[in-house]
């Protein structure tokens, strides 16, 4: 039995990785299909008329799935090609002003907008990552610095610190940390993630735990 549970233990250790990058790869392409199916719904009722035959197999869950990603990724390549053009840009704005004036919606638009464009900034002051001392002070968690601000009465820094969970970043914690009890770290951005989503298994092979000079 004890022979039993251990290669069990060791097939399922074995499998854990791939399954885990499966899980995390269906449920991008669910997200992706779910905002395209859509365009195919829109493409096959053009289309019904003319060929139904035809309508009928793009409509199967198998293709409309697939097509539904494929269309999804191209409209994401467009929209970036988009940014990087002065119309693209301005229908950027334009989106941001209308989101700007719709009640409830524009403090989560703008809240969400922020962070992303500090995620995106390759500049060392706009993002730093980060230890801090959680959840005990005793114990360290990996972070990224968005935000710098000044306490109103004793003019010290404080530091808006987001600090993900593993193995899914998108969730995590918002902690106000003065700036002195940080430990800053010289990983990038695509360290301290990789770090973060293989749960400590993948990173640099040193780190700064107890503080000194970034």
């Amino acid at each position: 039995m004890g022979h039993f549970q251990r290669t069990i233990l060791a097939g399922l250790l074995a499998f854990l990785p791939l399954g885990i990058t499966i899980w995390a790869i269906g449920l991008v392409l669910d997200l992706l299909s779910g905002v395209g199916r859509p365009l195919v719904n829109g493409l096959a009722g053009s289309l019904r008329v003319v060929a139904p035959a035809f309508t009928d197999v793009l409509t199967s869950d198998a293709v409309a799935g697939i097509l539904a990603v494929a269309l999804t990724i191209l409209a994401f390549y467009v929209l970036g090609l988009l940014t990087r053009v002065v119309i693209g840009q301005r229908l950027l704005d334009l989106v941001d002003a209308v989101m700007n004036r719709v009640p409830v919606v524009e403090s989560l638009y703008k809240a969400v907008r922020k962070l992303l464009v500090s995620f995106e900034r390759k500049d060392g002051a706009a993002q730093r990552v980060v230890l801090i001392e959680f959840p005990s002070p005793e114990m360290k968690a990996i972070g990224f610095v968005t935000r710098v601000f000044t306490d109103a009465e004793s003019r010290s820094e404080i530091a808006a610190v987001y600090v993900p969970t593993t193995p899914n970043p998108t969730s995590g914690y918002m902690e106000l940390v003065p700036v002195e009890r940080l430990v800053w770290l010289d990983w990038s951005a695509s360290d301290a993630m990789q770090f973060i989503v293989s749960g400590g298994t993948t990173a640099p092979d040193t780190i700064r735990f107890n503080g000194g000079a970034a």
